[in-house]
C-alpha cells in the first residue's frame, strides 16, 4: 500500500498518539484532516505538519457530538474530494472506582470513545467503500482486559473492539481494511486529561511513564500496520502477555490485574 496522495483522517489529533499518527502518515504523502476540540491546539498541531511539509487541514470537532462527525467528512470530502483511511483515535481515560463514580463522567466516556468511534465510521464509511480504504481504531489493552477503577474506559474499548469486529464481517467482501490497534501503557496525556469520580482532569499520572512506549512509536506501528493491512495490532510486551493471560487464565489474571493497579500512585485501593 502506497500512501501517497491518500486522505487521512485522524480523530482527536491535537496531541499524543493521534498527533504522531498524523505526522507520521503525512511524512509518507498522505493529505491529512484533523480534528480537536479546542481551535488553538488544532493550529499548533497543523503548524507542526506543515513545518514537515505534510498537506493538512484541521476541523474543530468534539467526536461525542454527531453532528460534528458529519460535518467533519463533509469537510474533507470537499476539500480533498475523497476519503481512503479513518484513524478513530479521538478518546478520554477516567480513573475512579464505581461505586463513587458519577454516571455523567461513565456518559463523557462513551460518547467519545465508543460513540466517537461509530459517528465517524458512519459517516466517513461510503467513501472508504469507495476507495477501498482502511478504518482504524486506536483502541487499548483494555479491549481485551479490564482493569479496576477504569470501569467506563473499559466498557469503551471493548464495545469499540466489537463494533470494528463486526462491521469487518460485513465488508471483508468489500475491501476495505478494518484495524483494530490496541496500545499498551504509553507515555501521552491521556492520564494527565483523565476523568475523576465527579468528572474534573486528574491532573498528574499516577504511573511512572519514563519506560513507556511514546507516543511516535505506537504511531509507527500503526503506520506499518496499516501499509500491511492487518487486522490486529496488540503491543507492548506486556499488553502482549496481559492479553494472553486474561484468554488462558482469567481467574488467575483478576488477581494479578487488582494488585497491579492497586500499586498505583494514590490508588484508590488503598
Amino acid at each position: 500500500m502506497n500512501l501517497k496522495d491518500k486522505v487521512v483522517i485522524v480523530t482527536g489529533a491535537t496531541s499524543g498518539i493521534g498527533e504522531s499518527c498524523a505526522i507520521a502518515f503525512g511524512k509518507e504523502g498522505a493529505k491529512v484532516a484533523i480534528t480537536g476540540r479546542s481551535q488553538v491546539k488544532v493550529d499548533n498541531t497543523l503548524v507542526k505538519l506543515q513545518q514537515v511539509g505534510v498537506e493538512c487541514i484541521g476541523v474543530l470537532a468534539d467526536a461525542g457530538v454527531e453532528e460534528d462527525n458529519k460535518n467533519m467528512a463533509k469537510k474533507v470530502k470537499d476539500h480533498f474530494g475523497k476519503i481512503d483511511i479513518l484513524i478513530n483515535n479521538a478518546g478520554i481515560s477516567m480513573r475512579a472506582l464505581f461505586e463513587e463514580l458519577d454516571t455523567a463522567v461513565f456518559h463523557k466516556v462513551m460518547d467519545t470513545n465508543f460513540w466517537g468511534t461509530v459517528y465517524a465510521t458512519k459517516y466517513c464509511l461510503p467513501e472508504i467503500l469507495d476507495q477501498k480504504g482502511s478504518i482504524i481504531g486506536v483502541s487499548s489493552i483494555n479491549g481485551y482486559r479490564g482493569t479496576p477503577a477504569r470501569t467506563a474506559y473499559t466498557a469503551s474499548k471493548y464495545a469499540m473492539n466489537g463494533f470494528l469486529e463486526s462491521l469487518r464481517t460485513e465488508v471483508m467482501k468489500r475491501g476495505v481494511h478494518i484495524l483494530v490497534a490496541c496500545p499498551g501503557f504509553t507515555a501521552s496525556n491521556i492520564r494527565n486529561n483523565a476523568l475523576t469520580a465527579d468528572g474534573g482532569a486528574q491532573g498528574e499520572s499516577p504511573r511512572n511513564e519514563d519506560d513507556m512506549m511514546t507516543a511516535d512509536e505506537v504511531a509507527q506501528h500503526i503506520l506499518k500496520a496499516t501499509l500491511k493491512r492487518k487486522r490486529d495490532l496488540v503491543l507492548t510486551s506486556e499488553g502482549k502477555l496481559a492479553v494472553f493471560l486474561n484468554k488462558w487464565m482469567p481467574g488467575i489474571m483478576d488477581g494479578i490485574v487488582y494488585n497491579h493497579m492497586a500499586k498505583e500512585k494514590e490508588s484508590p485501593f488503598k
